[in-house]
């Protein structure tokens, strides 16, 4: 095997010993500890384990956790009123609506009732366009822990050229302005991206956030690469990444397994946005 593996694990939890510090910090100072609501609308299977694993999380790291279960056929106004009462309430500090909502609600409409100085997703059209200006903001969780999984290679982004597979508003949008704003050259290919092997292999930094099992494979990678794969595509009860994880291997520097790259991190920088919209709202 050629490419080094990063290891999200390991770079997830030396940043938790860090949160767990700076939350002790602030609870000494506030008289309280960070606190984040999270809300889960209905009983969808793998949205009560990512639920379960960000309120361990918190547990973890010194952060409050504050849980709302609500069935799934709440109202859309059963919800705004709730996010109202958080968006008040100065003792918490983040709010999380944990995606997908159940039918007949309107996801946009519900994540833009909180308040961007509360959004620890940074989904909220006034964080991504802070993002886009190169304001400090609260950045998109997953997309900020890519920017961290490529720094601990000890590969500098500037003047990389890094290709972006995948447009999301959640990973591809955010990712390819933080490695704009690190001052990488950077190239956004998605579904309608014709002859896309043309610009996978010109990339020194490669992510894959397109959501197809093995989508990337060896051959469309540059040699010596820094690869991150977002994918998280579950096969017959096993996970597979965006990428072909053994091709790729032989061609890549530095590559992100699945499962135990991009994940553990994603959570992490959830921390990391309560823990400093704590500190900001706090002042």
């Amino acid at each position: 095997m050629k490419a080094k593996l990063i290891d999200g694990k390991a770079i997830a939890a030396t940043m938790r010993r860090s949160l767990r510090t700076g939350a002790a910090a602030f609870a000494k100072r506030a008289g309280r500890p960070p606190a984040l609501a999270v809300m889960l609308a209905g009983e969808d299977p793998a949205s009560q384990i990512y639920v379960r694993n960000k309120i361990a999380a918190c547990a973890e790291t010194g952060i409050k956790s504050l849980e709302y279960f609500l069935p799934k056929n709440v109202s859309e106004r059963e919800l705004a009123d709730l996010i109202d009462a958080l968006n008040e309430d100065g003792t918490v500090d983040g709010i999380l609506v944990q995606l997908p909502l159940p039918k007949g609600l309107d996801s946009h409409r519900v994540l833009g009732r909180i308040k961007p100085e509360k959004d620890v997703d940074g989904f909220s059209a006034v964080n991504a366009g802070n993002l886009f200006l190169g304001n400090e903001t609260l950045t998109a969780c997953t997309a900020s822990g890519c920017i961290e999984l490529i720094r601990s290679t000890g590969v500098s982004i500037e003047g990389k050229h890094a290709v972006v597979v995948g447009r999301s508003n959640i990973v591809g949008k955010p990712v390819a302005m933080l490695l704009l704003g690190n001052n990488a050259t950077v190239t956004v290919c998605h579904s309608k991206t014709r002859g896309l092997a043309k610009f996978t292999r010109q990339a020194d930094i490669l992510v894959c956030a397109v959501g197809k099992r093995e989508f990337v494979t060896g051959d469309m990678i540059k040699p010596g690469a820094v690869v991150i794969d977002v994918g998280m595509n579950r096969v017959d009860g096993k996970l597979y990444g965006d990428v072909e994880f053994s091709s790729a291997c032989e061609a890549a520097g530095f590559i992100t397994p699945v499962p135990g790259g991009v994940g553990p991190m994603t959570i992490t920088m959830l921390l990391y946005n309560c823990l400093q919209a704590a500190r900001r709202n706090n002042i």
